[in-house]
Parts: structure tokens; C-alpha cells; sequence
């Protein structure tokens, strides 16, 4: 572990939302450094924009909102995406966020994703 790893990364997060531009959208911040086991992201939707539903097959997805507000969709359920709500998104289940009309603010954290490899055709 370098000097620099020991440190801890992190961010404020009162901070970075006031610095970030106001049209900015998308990961806002992102945990960096070869060394790590951990991916984050915190990331803004624009009022009304959505990720579209999706299936992570290999990854726990843990999720917690920061600001705005949304919807988070997970299998068959949908939970608001608000500040303080955190949800488990598990490994396999089709999984979709939609911001409101103020947008949406989450931070996402999950195992740092494999190295791209080639597989094997199911």
C-alpha cells in the first residue's frame, strides 16, 4: 500500500454538488486508483432523465440517494430514490433509476468489476 493509498480517498459531498456545473450530469465523482476493491460513483440525473432497465449479473449494487428525488426500480418494485434511502440492488435482478422533476443525486457502490476476459458462449 503507497503512502497516497493509506490516505483514503473520499469527497464532501456539500462540496462537490455546490462546484459541480448545474447542467452537469452523469458520475460526478468516481473513486480512483488501481489498488482498490471497491468501485463508487456518485451521479446526477437531470430533472425527468433515466438509466434505462438493466440486469447486472455479477455484481451486488449497493445504492444510498443524496439529493433530489427518483424512482429506483429493482425486480418487480419500485422505491423512492430521496435523500437517506439506501437499497441493496442484488446481483440479477433488472434494476432502473428515473429522477423527478428536480433530478436525482445517488451514490452507487459495488466489488470493482473484473478485467474485461473473453468467455465462453453460454
Amino acid at each position: 500500500m503507497t503512502d497516497s493509498d493509506a490516505r483514503g480517498e473520499g469527497v464532501v459531498l456539500d462540496d462537490l454538488l455546490r462546484e459541480a456545473a448545474a447542467d452537469q450530469a452523469g458520475a460526478l465523482w468516481r473513486l480512483t486508483g488501481t489498488e482498490r476493491q471497491l468501485d463508487a460513483n456518485v451521479v446526477r440525473l437531470k430533472p425527468e432523465a433515466s438509466v434505462a432497465d438493466h440486469v447486472e449479473p455479477e455484481l451486488d449494487v449497493l445504492v444510498l440517494g443524496i439529493a433530489g428525488r427518483g424512482t429506483l426500480r429493482c425486480g418487480d418494485t419500485t422505491h423512492a430514490l430521496e435523500p437517506g434511502a439506501l437499497r441493496l440492488l442484488p446481483r440479477g435482478a433488472t434494476r432502473g433509476v428515473a429522477a423527478g422533476p428536480e433530478g436525482v443525486v445517488y451514490l452507487t457502490v459495488h466489488r470493482r468489476r473484473p478485467g474485461l476476459a473473453i468467455r465462453p458462449r453460454p
